[in-house]
């Protein structure tokens, strides 16, 4: 199942994202780790902020006590050395031996803000600094040295400027395009959602203006466009086909007319053979005709009528035809609804149904027409079993056709079932159909 394109994109930005990142951490990376300078300051800038947090004022006087975490990193022989100390050299603190002395400054010497100086070139680290904080006012210098970096003091370097470099602002630039990219993207395809519904929806034959195009990405609306003028033209050749095909209906209507007039006059069983099967051609053409006429279907054709009313009407017109094929003709009027139709095209189509249904059963079948109960008209034939009207798509040939597409014009669906008893053709409408348009 194919994924929206916002979670695409979304996907695709947080992989490529993540690959950038890691890229950047390897540049990151390179670029410190092959510096023992840079590396070294940036490690005694950690540490001593880290040793600042020991000093307070008490009574107006500086007083130092190491951090309760640092206690193991300075005690004796880890190869970590510091040392605090006042301006005038009066010193706080103290974790160096003799040995280390000499990497720190002399007592005696008014240190810079801040210092560093690598011992020993290479990895792990020797190197030794210092920098000048403030207490209460009061400058304090702190002075930090490593040889060797046995604890690895130097990852939580690459750490810290990882997180404070790369994770937090890629992190924050990740959310903000996702979120700009998703909105963007969900914008955009609102309108071609809309396209979609009105696609399905649309008749070739009533396409308006076709598919909206108004807020389409300028890539989706020349798609669309073209979409519309690829309707046009399948619209207009259907259209063409629909006129072509009832204008031939027409002209052949008047020589099938003659034709019957003729053999009428003739007193013979052969005659009498051509004459029925003119009259087959007759209803065939005459179908053709009606399936024509349903494309110029108007909405001002659908009009709320009475099911019941509409039934009986029906019955009333069709019966002398009925009873001339010996079969007889029923009406039942269950409680049937008013609903928004055209009622000429159900009327016909209903007519279309018991035509079949008195062809393909033997004389002296009763037919009944039924109204409701609620919006349902069926057609019921009472022949015994085995000999009810023939299946839908074998007995109406093309009618099947009109009929389908009336009920579909009408928000109607057609649904058959036999029975010991017969046939039972039954036509269930929408009660909620308003639109009164061909969909």
């Amino acid at each position: 199942m194919s994924r929206p394109l916002w979670q695409l994109a979304a996907t695709r930005i947080i992989a490529f994202g993540f690959l950038a990142a890691l890229a950047q951490m390897a540049v990151v990376f390179s670029d410190y780790y092959f510096n023992d300078e840079e590396l070294g300051r940036l490690l005694v800038e950690q540490q001593v902020d880290m040793l600042s947090e020991g000093a307070a004022s008490v009574s107006g006087r500086i007083g130092y006590a190491l951090p309760d975490e640092m206690e193991e990193l300075f005690a004796p022989g880890t190869g970590y050395f510091a040392r605090v100390r006042t301006a005038d050299g009066a010193v706080l603190f103290s974790a160096c031996d003799t040995a280390c002395e000499e990497h720190f400054l002399p007592l005696s010497v008014r240190p810079p803000d801040f210092w560093v100086r690598v011992i020993t070139p290479g990895k792990p680290l020797h190197v030794a600094g210092g920098g000048r904080v403030e207490r209460d006012g009061k400058p304090l210098l702190i002075e930090f040295a490593t040889m060797g970096d046995r604890d690895g003091l130097v990852w939580g370097v690459f750490w810290h400027e990882v997180l404070d470099h790369l994770i937090v602002p890629m992190s924050i630039l990740l959310v903000f395009v996702i979120g700009g990219t998703i909105v963007s993207i969900r914008s955009a395809l609102r309108p071609v959602k809309a396209a979609a519904s009105a696609a399905d929806r649309l008749d070739p034959l009533q396409l308006g203006e076709g598919l909206p195009i108004a807020g389409m990405p300028e890539e989706v609306g020349h798609l669309t466009r073209a979409v519309n003028r690829a309707f046009a033209r399948s619209g207009e050749l259907i259209r063409s086909q629909r006129v072509l095909t009832s204008a031939i209906a027409h002209e052949v209507r008047t020589p099938l007319s003659i034709i019957k007039l003729e053999l009428s006059s003739l007193d013979h069983s052969t005659a009498r053979r051509a004459e029925a099967q003119v009259d087959e051609l007759s209803d065939f053409v005459a179908q053709l005709t009606a399936l024509a006429r349903l494309e110029a279907l108007e909405a001002d054709q659908f009009v709320a009528t009475d099911l019941g009313l509409l039934g009986e009407e029906l019955v009333g017109v069709i019966a002398p035809w009925v009873l001339s094929r010996g079969d007889s003709i029923a009406f039942e009027n269950e409680g049937a609804d008013s609903v928004r139709i055209a009622p000429n095209l159900v009327r016909d189509a209903c007519r279309n149904l018991i035509e079949n249904a008195v062809r393909h059963t033997p004389p002296g079948t009763t037919i009944v027409v039924r109204a409701g109960p609620g919006p349902v008209i069926a057609v019921i034939d009472m022949a015994p079993s085995g000999a009810g009207a023939a299946p839908l798509s074998e007995g109406l040939g093309i009618g099947l056709t009109v009929v389908e597409r009336v009920l579909h014009l009408n928000g109607a669906v057609l649904a058959k079932h036999m029975s010991a008893s017969g046939m039972t053709v039954t036509i269930t409408f929408d009660a909620n159909f308003r639109n009164g348009e061909a969909k």
